[in-house]
């Protein structure tokens, strides 16, 4: 019988908080528009930086943006812009904290004009999960022509932060495209 390996990613064995993301998130195809837009914004968060370290701050992000609700992010002013830039506990950057306040802005417009986020962008992809089968993480691409084409749609509507390395990180996290390794457990149970 084979053995079954998880996903070999830089820094992750031994780290449960990682671990843990790998085994139970990552690749899981996620519907929920407010759920996308938040990985979204999250994601846009990472440029420069490693997952890991967006991980080991996603719940201070999480109460620093009031839950990712784009309704009260969207009315953010420069009190809230402020109080964001002083929070230790989240990655604080000027242009990334104004690209998660107008993308809730866009979010919104988008609902309001009978646009939604989770047809949109699953619509980008036929609807269903793409399933690759790689054997190694070498095999794994940084981007791809559909992240490509993702990320003019969204930068068309206003978005930021979403080149297409962040849009297939994006894509692979919540499910759209399963690069889980054909040898991982996860591979199967994302399928």
């Amino acid at each position: 019988m084979e053995t079954l390996h998880r996903c070999a990613w830089r820094g992750m064995i031994g780290d449960d908080l990682y671990e843990a993301y790998h085994d139970t998130e990552w690749g899981v195809p996620e519907w929920d528009s407010r759920a996308l837009w938040e990985k979204l914004v999250l994601d846009g968060f990472q440029a420069g930086l490693s997952w890991i370290t967006i991980l080991r701050k996603r719940d201070n992000f999480r109460a620093a943006f009031d839950r990712f609700d784009p309704e009260r992010v969207a009315r953010y002013g420069e009190a809230d812009r402020a109080r964001l830039m002083a929070d230790a506990g989240i990655i604080r950057s000027n242009g990334k904290i104004d690209a998660a306040i107008s993308g809730a802005q866009i979010y919104l417009d988008m609902r309001d004009r009978g646009e939604d986020f989770s047809q949109f962008l699953w619509g980008m992809v036929g609807g269903a999960p793409i399933k690759n089968t790689w054997h190694s993480m070498s095999e794994v691409p940084a981007q791809t022509p559909l992240a490509q084409d993702m990320a003019k749609a969204l930068k068309s509507k206003g978005f930021k932060y979403c080149g297409p390395v962040i849009v297939y990180a994006f894509m692979q996290a919540v499910g759209m495209v399963n690069d889980h390794l054909v040898t991982c457990p996860r591979h199967s149970a994302c399928a």
